[in-house]
């Protein structure tokens, strides 16, 4: 059986994620890069404490788009302001913490 760290819970029993979820300030907003394309960047997202690869995997799935991880920010290809706050908010982040530009 292997032990959080920083918790000292067991692995299956680690709230360390879900406790980061909630004290976390996530900044969405939309950019233009090349050609006038829209950009939705997601920011404030701890790396230490949250998957982000595999949370930019979920947002792309669910809003059917193109996308990246960039220097600790998620790029997603398309302005999606509104429906990323709801799929944030769906894995669990606070709706409070999540704010949109």
């Amino acid at each position: 059986m292997t032990v959080c760290v920083t918790c000292g819970l067991p692995k299956e029993l680690c709230v360390c994620e879900s406790i980061a979820k909630e004290s976390l300030k996530i900044i969405v907003r939309t950019v233009e890069k090349k050609f006038n394309k829209k950009y939705t960047v997601v920011e404030g997202i701890d790396q230490k404490e949250i998957d982000i690869g595999a949370l930019a995997k979920k947002l792309k799935a669910k809003l059917a788009c193109g996308g990246t991880v960039k220097d600790g920010r998620i790029e997603l290809q398309g302005d999606h302001k509104a429906k990323v706050k709801q799929v944030l908010i769906e894995a669990g982040f606070a709706p409070e913490t999540v704010i949109v530009k």
